[in-house]
C-alpha cells in the first residue's frame, strides 16, 4: 500500500489552517472574502431549488404509494440496482378476492354475478392504477432523483471547493497583513549590529551588475536575489522581513487566481439552474397529464360499473330477488311484491311529463340512440312508458337521444 506521509502531513496542515481561519471568521475575529451579489443570488436559488425538490419528491412518492414498507422496499432496490418485482395493486387483488368469492357461491346467482361485475371492474381500476404509477415513476420521479444524485452532487462538490479557495485566500490576505506590519516594524527599529548605514547609494559599476544579475533570473527567483543583494546594506532582520512580504504576496497572486477561477465555475454550474426549473415544468405537465387519464379512466369504470350494476337490479330476476320472500298468499302476493319492487324503482326519480335537467358531468353517447352531453349545460328530459329507470330521453335543440340519469340534476 503506498502511504504518502509528507502528503498526509500536508493536507492535516491545510485543514487545520482552513478550520482556524473559519472559526475566527465566525467569532468577527478576522475578515472575509464576500462573493458578489450575482453568486450570491444564484447560490440562493440553488438551495431552494434543491429543497424544494426534495419536499416535492418525497410527498409525490407517499401520494404514488401511501405505504411506507413497500417505499423502503423500491428505494433498496433502486440502490441496489435491481429491478423490482411487479406488484400487484390493492384494487385488482380486491377484485380477484371478489371473483374467487363468486365462484364458491355460484356466479349464476344473483349476489356472485354481481360479484363477478364489481370484481372485473375493480381489476380494470387496479391495471389503471399501475399505467398511472410506471408513467408517473418514468416522467416525474426519475427527473427528479437524477437532479438530485447527479447535477446537485456536482453543483455541491464545486460549492465546497469554492469555499476552501475563498479561506485559502483569507489566510493569504492575513498572512501578507501580518508580513506589512513586520516589514514596517522591522524597518523602523535600529540595528545596532548594524555596520553600515541603510541609505547606502551603490556606484554605477555595483548597479549596473546588480541589474545585470536580476534579469537574468525568473520573475520568483528575481524578488529573492533583489532580497539577497539588499541584505548586503540593510539589516539582517530587515531582510527576513522583506522575504517573507514578498511570499506573502506571491501567495496572495495565487489564491487570488485559483479563486477566480473556480468561483466562474461555480457560477456557470449554477446558472444551469434555469435549465434545470424548464425540465422540471416539463415534468410536471406530464405529471398532471398521468394524473388526468389515469382519473378520467376510472371515472369511465366507474361508470360502466353503475350501468351494469343498474341493468342487474332491474332484470326481471334481479327484482324478484330483491322483492324478499314469496309470501302465503301464492302466486298474486308473489305478483304484488314483483310490482311493489318496480313501483319504488322507479319511484326514485320521479320524472312527470318534460322537466328541465343540468348535466352534472360530460358524456359521450354510445351510438346514434344516446345523447352526448356538456357539463353545465341545460336540456329538456322526460319519460317513455317501460323504459329503464335509470335512463331518461334528453332533448337539446333538433338533438334527441337517451341519456344516464346519474349525469342529470332535475331542475324543479
Amino acid at each position: 500500500m503506498d502511504f504518502n506521509v509528507k502528503k498526509l502531513a500536508s493536507d492535516a496542515g491545510v485543514f487545520f489552517t482552513r478550520a482556524v481561519q473559519f472559526t475566527e471568521e465566525k467569532l468577527g475575529q478576522a475578515e472575509r472574502t464576500e462573493l458578489d451579489q450575482h453568486l450570491e443570488n444564484l447560490l440562493t436559488r440553488a438551495d431552494g431549488t434543491k429543497n424544494w425538490t426534495e419536499k416535492i419528491l418525497r410527498q409525490t412518492e407517499v401520494l404514488l404509494q401511501p405505504n411506507p414498507s413497500s417505499r423502503i422496499e423500491e428505494f433498496i432496490y433502486d440502490k441496489l440496482d435491481k429491478k423490482l418485482p411487479s406488484r400487484t395493486t390493492n384494487a385488482e387483488l380486491l377484485g380477484q378476492h371478489m371473483l374467487d368469492a363468486a365462484q364458491e357461491f355460484g356466479p349464476e346467482t344473483p349476489y356472485g354475478s354481481t360479484l363477478v361485475i364489481v370484481g372485473e371492474y375493480q381489476k380494470k381500476l387496479g391495471g389503471a392504477e399501475r399505467d398511472f404509477l410506471q408513467t408517473s415513476a418514468a416522467s416525474f420521479l426519475t427527473p427528479l432523483r437524477n437532479f438530485l444524485e447527479g447535477d446537485w452532487r456536482t453543483i455541491s462538490k464545486e460549492r465546497k471547493l469554492l469555499d476552501n479557495r475563498r479561506l485559502d485566500l483569507d489566510i493569504c490576505k492575513a498572512r501578507l497583513k501580518k508580513a506589512k506590519l513586520a516589514e514596517a516594524k522591522a524597518a523602523a527599529a535600529p540595528d545596532f549590529q548594524e555596520t553600515r548605514p541603510r541609505n547606502y547609494v551603490l556606484s554605477a559599476s555595483a548597479s549596473a551588475l546588480l541589474s545585470e544579475e536580476v534579469d537574468k533570473v525568473s520573475v520568483f527567483t528575481r524578488g529573492h536575489c533583489v532580497c539577497l543583494c539588499v541584505c548586503v546594506f540593510v539589516s539582517e532582520s530587515s531582510c527576513e522581513a522583506l522575504h517573507f512580504l514578498l511570499q506573502a504576496e506571491h501567495e496572495l497572486r495565487v489564491a487570488q487566481t485559483e479563486f477566480d477561477r473556480q468561483a466562474e465555475v461555480t457560477r456557470l454550474l449554477l446558472e444551469g439552474i434555469s435549465s434545470t426549473h424548464l425540465n422540471h415544468q416539463r415534468c410536471l405537465q406530464d405529471f398532471a397529464e398521468a394524473q388526468a387519464t389515469y382519473y378520467a379512466q376510472c371515472h369511465h369504470h366507474m361508470v360502466e360499473l353503475q350501468q351494469e350494476l343498474h341493468r342487474c337490479t332491474s332484470a326481471p330476476h334481479s327484482s324478484a330477488f330483491l322483492s324478499g320472500p314469496v309470501s302465503p298468499g301464492g302466486a298474486g302476493s308473489t305478483g304484488q311484491n314483483v310490482v311493489g319492487t318496480l313501483a319504488v324503482e322507479q319511484s326514485q326519480f320521479p320524472v312527470t311529463g318534460t322537466r328541465k335537467a343540468k348535466v352534472l358531468y360530460d358524456y359521450d353517447g354510445h351510438g346514434a340512440s344516446e345523447l352526448s352531453l356538456l357539463a353545465d349545460e341545460i336540456i329538456t328530459v322526460h319519460t317513455v312508458p317501460g323504459m329503464d329507470p335509470d335512463w331518461l330521453i334528453g332533448e337539446r335543440g333538433n338533438e334527441k337521444g337517451k341519456v344516464p340519469v346519474t349525469y342529470l340534476e332535475l331542475l324543479s
